[in-house]
């Protein structure tokens, strides 16, 4: 047995409320479907748009970290390598 606890779930949720975000943003059109304002000539539905994949890019990047580091932390309490490798299962 071990002598650490498991991890709670929390970052699990956290992860799934990231993505959740990354998923709805893009969904919600009547938040972008004009043309004003403009930056640089582009209209405000392009440059939205290209903000929102680099914003999803993020929100990804941080659930992937928070699962990781949960499965870490798992993997610890229950006594198997961190890496993953050398685990015969």
């Amino acid at each position: 047995m071990s002598e650490h606890a498991p991890p709670g779930k929390g970052p699990l949720y956290a992860a799934g409320v990231a993505l959740a975000v990354a998923i709805a943003l893009p969904l919600l059109v009547s938040t972008y479907a004009r043309q004003d304002p403009e930056l640089a000539g582009i209209p405000f539905f392009f440059w939205y748009q290209f903000v929102l994949v680099l914003v999803s890019v993020v929100l990804t990047s941080v659930a992937y970290r928070l699962v990781r580091g949960h499965e870490k932390r798992r993997r610890a309490a229950e006594g198997l390598s961190v890496d993953g490798k050398g685990d015969e299962r």
